[in-house]
């Protein structure tokens, strides 16, 4: 027995190489087992904590974010349910449209420059307003004959405008017609004869001009009358081929004798021209006024004086620029044959029916190319003394209802 445990003793260390590698061999399988043990075991836990954390935050958010049902008032619902069904009404093109009000903090240059824009598509997007007729006030004070203007708009709403421009300094009186009392636009002084009476038509008509539904414009004055109902007139001018800026070459030292050599080149003698300023145009030509930088600053600087700037500038101008359409002829009826620098005036008596019938049909003129004895649509220079006795004949004359 002895003999074989020393001889199994022998064998194991019989060969050092062999007992060296084997026992290598175990320390290797010993590391390599409890490194092993020891990732399971860490990863065992930290996967255990992880999974524990997630569970714990993600209960306590849904706690946060869906709160009991009854913590919810009957408003929030009703509010929530209110919003989710109202339906955003549609804006489009109308604020752009819309008039703005008259009164307005805009420079002259900014307004003329905000006026002059104009669309290159004529075709309107949508339902297009009804054209209107701009009617445009250049007065002292208020408008003289108020009462009659008001019957003659009565029932006409949504086909014209309004636009008075009267001095500065006048103080509105509470019992004038807000018709007219809303509708006056910043306005600045005016002498009679002076540049300043252009710039005060300007101003009237890029005023006009930001209402994209004004296409035909008048000037009128506190002593102008409608001398036919609205339909009529308003029919007369939207049916025209043509404008009425009254033009014409006169000889003479109230002719072209105003002229100044100091306006050459720009303006020519041969293109300087008189007329009523009393006018009735279309949006093209309002256009071109406001925009004028050629021949409204030769005005402003040389027509002084006797020159009388309001005579002279839109008969030269259109004539110049625009005389293809137009008419030559005003539509506002006035009697000069008196002579001298103001036309005829006429106070109450002279207000009569025979008086008005020829203002109306007393004169032959073309329109469209046709021959026809309406030529007047407006008169002047009437007194307010006349109010009543205008007021009296106008349903049986010009057919204005009372």
């Amino acid at each position: 027995m002895k003999n074989q445990n020393q001889v199994s003793t022998n064998k194991v260390f019989s060969s050092p190489g062999q007992g060296f590698v084997n026992i290598l061999y175990y320390i290797l399988f010993f590391a390599f087992g409890l490194t092993f043990g020891i990732i399971i075991t860490f990863y065992s836990k930290s996967f255990s904590f992880n999974l524990q954390f997630t569970n714990l935050t993600f209960s306590t958010s849904s706690y946060t974010l869906s709160p009991p049902l009854s913590s919810l008032s009957s408003s929030s619902l009703s509010s929530s349910t209110s919003v989710s069904k109202t339906v955003k009404s549609r804006t489009g093109l109308q604020e752009f449209v819309k008039p703005p009000n008259v009164m307005h903090d805009m420079t002259d240059e900014e307004l003329l420059w905000r006026a002059s824009m104009v669309p290159k598509r004529n075709e309107f997007p949508g339902a297009e307003p009804a054209p209107k007729v701009a009617f445009m006030f250049l007065i002292k004070e208020k408008v003289s004959f108020a009462p009659l203007w008001e019957k003659f708009f009565k029932g006409n709403e949504g086909l014209y405008s309004i636009y008075v421009h009267s001095d500065p300094s006048f103080n509105q009186s509470k019992t004038e017609s807000s018709m007219f009392r809303d509708r006056r636009i910043p306005s600045k002084v005016v002498e009679w004869g002076n540049a300043n009476m252009i710039e005060a038509e300007r101003r009237l008509l890029a005023n006009a001009l930001l209402d994209f539904s004004n296409q035909r414009f008048v000037l009128l004055s506190e002593s102008c009358i409608p001398l036919y109902n609205f339909s009529t007139i308003y029919s007369y001018l939207m049916n025209s081929s043509e404008y009425f800026v009254e033009a014409y070459d006169l000889q003479g030292p109230v002719g072209r004798g105003r002229y100044s050599s100091l306006m050459y080149p720009p303006i020519k003698l041969d293109q300087w021209r008189k007329g009523s300023q009393w006018f009735q145009i279309d949006r093209e030509i309002a256009i071109g006024v406001i925009s004028d930088t050629t021949y409204f600053p030769v005005f402003q600087k040389y027509c002084k004086g006797m020159c009388y700037s309001d005579e002279h500038y839109l008969p030269t101008m259109v004539s110049t620029k625009y005389w293809e359409r137009n008419s030559n002829r005003t539509l506002t009826w006035v009697d000069w044959s008196r002579g001298g620098p103001h036309p005829s005036k006429y106070s109450g008596s002279d207000a009569t029916k025979d008086f008005l019938v020829k203002m109306r049909t007393g004169k032959q003129c073309s329109y469209n190319g046709h021959k026809t004895n309406v030529c007047y649509m407006f008169a002047r220079k009437f007194l307010p003394s006349a109010l009543d006795s205008l007021l009296r004949l106008a349903p049986q004359v010009m057919h204005i209802d009372s």
